[in-house]
């Protein structure tokens, strides 16, 4: 088995990176940045929680053939653990994909859209922009989540109440909020972009100045 050549250890950057569902449309994205020297098995907590889902199956990345994910001497592949998102994406345009649920199959398109300097106090991860609600768990994939939409649709499906009730009474296919997203990372400052640059905003909604992947004057929880 091929194996990535890991870089020699230099100085932590910011990657700006996007994340899409395949096969959905409108596209369910994710926008956002994270030190380039995180693992992919760190990478694989964060997609969790960035696009909604409750890692509750396994999962792998793949980038030019190789795969990466957990230990399992049944399906050899390198530890996900061991490997630096630096490693695999080197400059813009590279992309990873990352698999998660090889039943349902969520295949998710990773691109490295932007290389920045990594500031002192910047807290990571830092979600940009994004747009659309993650399917349910469990769903049955891309065909299983289109069914599931157009029952919810139709309050003369057969299958609208007991999949209302199986979403758990509500399901809005076009929620999402990065403020609310980042505050599960950061506690009640986060930071929202506006006007052409990303704003602190503090819990009573009062923004305070900032700078792009920066605290701006707001204080650790």
């Amino acid at each position: 088995m091929t194996k990535t050549r890991a870089r020699e250890p230099a100085h932590p950057q910011a990657y700006e990176l996007k994340v899409t569902l395949r096969g959905i449309r409108p596209p369910i994205w994710r926008r956002f940045r994270v030190r380039d020297d995180i693992t992919l098995g760190k990478l694989h907590d964060l997609l969790q929680v960035i696009m909604g889902w409750t890692d509750s199956h396994l999962h792998q990345f793949v980038s030019k053939g190789i795969y990466y994910g957990q230990p399992d001497p049944e399906f050899p592949r390198q530890d996900e653990g061991k490997v630096h998102l630096r490693d695999v994406l080197r400059k813009p345009k590279d992309r990873l994909m990352y698999e998660y649920d090889f039943g349902d199959s969520w295949d998710h398109d990773l691109v490295l859209e932007r290389v920045l300097p990594h500031e002192a106090r910047a807290r990571y991860p830092l979600i940009v922009a994004g747009k659309r609600a993650c399917p349910p768990e469990d769903c049955g994939g891309i065909p299983g989540y289109y069914r599931l939409l157009e029952a919810l649709a139709n309050s003369a499906d057969p299958e609208h109440q007991e999949l209302l009730e199986w979403v758990g009474g509500s399901f809005d296919p076009e929620a999402f909020d990065v403020g609310t997203l980042n505050r599960v990372f950061h506690g009640g400052w986060y930071l929202a972009e506006g006007e052409g640059r990303l704003r602190t905003i503090r819990p009573s909604g009062r923004a305070g100045r900032g700078t792009p992947g920066r605290e701006g004057s707001a204080r650790r929880k």
